[in-house]
């Protein structure tokens, strides 16, 4: 767990990376409350059967920004401000799907604090780049660079 109390400890994180977090499995459950969420209810997230027969994955996966949504609860694990008046999400600057995150399988990230700079409101905006690994997989299943602000 990395944890920041002021301005100055972040900028000295600049380009180290935070993580690994904890492995996450993926559910079935999880994929269906998704799809019910976002009403992406495509056959190749949600049949199974249907799925281990025509899919070219051998069974359902998850939909990119499920796992995308998983950012949150994994930052948490690897990051922590202390201090802080605000922490808000600004959005992200690139996405990537880069592979399939096959149902029951275990997610965990990395993130590498690209840049720190300070705003003309006090606060800082804070980018990181976020790799999504798949436990046993050779490459990421998602890479994305999110951005934040923060108020100490």
């Amino acid at each position: 767990m990395q944890t920041f109390a002021s301005i100055a400890e972040l900028k000295a994180f600049e380009g180290k990376e935070a993580g690994p977090s904890a492995w996450h499995e993926v559910t079935q459950a999880q994929v269906q409350l998704f799809a019910d969420a976002t009403g992406d209810h495509q056959w190749i997230h949600l049949d199974p059967e249907r799925a281990r027969r025509e899919s070219p994955f051998g069974g359902p996966v998850a939909h990119g920004f499920l796992t995308l949504s998983l950012l949150p609860m994994l930052t948490s694990e690897i990051t922590r401000f202390e201090g802080t008046k605000a922490r808000i999400n600004y959005g992200l600057d690139r996405v990537r799907f880069t592979g399939p995150v096959p149902v029951g399988a275990r997610l965990r990230i990395r993130a590498t604090l690209r840049a720190v700079s300070e705003e003309t409101d006090g606060g800082v905006k804070v980018a990181w780049l976020v790799t999504f690994e798949i436990e046993g997989g050779a490459r990421p299943v998602c890479v994305a660079e999110t951005l934040a602000k923060l108020h100490f």
